[in-house]
């Protein structure tokens, strides 16, 4: 009888199970993205143990940094880059230097031992940067090794130009593996090559073209931002105090997305109040159909009793029929929540560079079954309609 009764409505349920899993989907796709954007932002800090840079936000530091989101930073003293060389709690320090682009694609200029994440990574493809004149791609850069390059200028700003530095040309010899993270589409580049394209020197006291630390000169050329390793987490957290003055900032990458992830946890729970006032609407106005629908089937379930059915069996049967609507629409909602999340973390992607691992998990499927239950003893409703309604009256009605 329920499959009777779902035939004979057929357009209306679809519309229904439609309706109900498209709310249902809106709360999936919300919780999904926030839940891989959490945890793509945290791998992609993973590499930056201790930021040092010089006063102001630390939040653009980090998207700067971290992100590579383009922005115009101040500089730190170089004497700060020659202090934490020498720091003996230090155990590898890496300049950061930002700026320059090629056909939209950002240049970093780093150390080869940051690049290979302090010995972690080596290249998929060919090798490390050697010279000033070679550089490493990250592993979504559309460029092959040994292509040759001419930084410019990134442009800050609508409508800003890009200025080419025509003295400064780079090969690639390499390609790094994926990380994950916007870095997957940067060129990284020795950063003594980023200092003399900008008439900063080389940073190193002589002159026979050697590239990496120890940076000996006298003081070393200015940096936006210096990523320090420290040797214990006792030293992390004595470094960062100490550095935390006037003049410079230190902070760990965590310590910002812990900030952001709070803002990033609230607009998460304005969003999921609004998809679930806006499940409750759908149910209702489902509800509502089923009762309309009810009114309909009133002659059919009138002939059963004439048949000798119970009224609990005309309750079981109109219940069952909208519970099977509320399950089937939630049902098809996670299916729909994981192909919308997937889609808009495809777009996510393309905007920011993070990898996000969207997909379906057990608070997921736990938000579906729990939605799925309300469904159902709203279906209560209208199943009541049936068991009270008189057979005689029923009769007397038209199908």
């Amino acid at each position: 009888m329920v499959l009777a009764d779902l035939r004979a409505m057929r357009w209306t349920a679809v519309a229904a199970i439609a309706l109900i899993g498209l709310a249902v989907a809106i709360g999936i796709v919300v919780a999904a993205q926030e839940r891989a954007l959490r945890f793509a932002s945290a791998r992609a800090a993973d590499d930056f143990d201790l930021l040092i840079g010089p006063p102001g936000s630390q939040t653009q530091l980090m998207l700067t940094t971290v992100f590579l989101q383009p922005e115009a930073l101040p500089l730190l003293r170089g004497s700060t880059l020659a202090r934490l060389q020498s720091d003996p709690r230090v155990l590898a320090v890496a300049p950061l230097a930002f700026g320059d682009q090629t056909d939209g694609l950002p240049i970093v200029g780093t150390t080869a031992a940051f690049a290979t994440r302090w010995g972690r990574l080596r290249p998929s493809q060919g090798r490390m940067f050697e010279r000033e004149d070679e550089v490493v791609i990250g592993a979504s850069v559309p460029l092959r090794l040994g292509d040759q390059i001419t930084p410019s200028h990134a442009p800050l700003g609508h409508g800003a130009a890009s200025h080419p530095h025509e003295n400064t040309h780079y090969t690639i010899v390499g390609r790094m593996p994926p990380l994950g993270s916007p870095w997957d589409r940067a060129i990284v580049a020795p950063i003594e090559s980023v200092w003399e394209t900008h008439g900063l020197g080389n940073g190193h006291a002589g002159d026979d073209g050697a590239i990496g630390p120890p940076f000996d000169a006298d003081p070393p050329p200015a940096v936006p931002a210096i990523v320090v390793k420290p040797r214990s987490v006792a030293d992390a957290y004595a470094l960062r105090a100490q550095f935390r003055t006037g003049e410079t900032m230190a902070f760990f990458p965590a310590e910002v997305l812990v900030s952001a992830y709070r803002a990033l946890g609230d607009a998460r729970d304005v969003m999921v109040v609004v998809a679930a006032l806006n499940n409750l609407l759908v149910f209702v106005a489902i509800v509502l159909l089923l009762v309309t629908l009810t009114g309909l089937r009133s002659r059919r379930h009138a002939l059963l009793r004439a048949l000798g059915a119970s009224r609990a069996y005309i309750l079981l049967v109109a219940w069952c029929g909208g519970a099977v609507l509320m399950a089937v629409g939630c049902l098809s909602g996670l299916l729909l929540g994981w192909i919308g999340a997937g889609i808009v973390g495809t777009i996510v992607e393309a905007h920011t560079g993070l990898a996000l691992a969207t997909g379906v998990d057990a608070e997921d499927c736990v938000l579906v079954a729990t939605m799925a239950l309300i469904g159902s003893v709203l279906a209560i409703a209208p199943a009541l309609l049936a068991w009270r309604a008189s057979p005689s009256a029923g009769l007397r009605g038209s199908a």
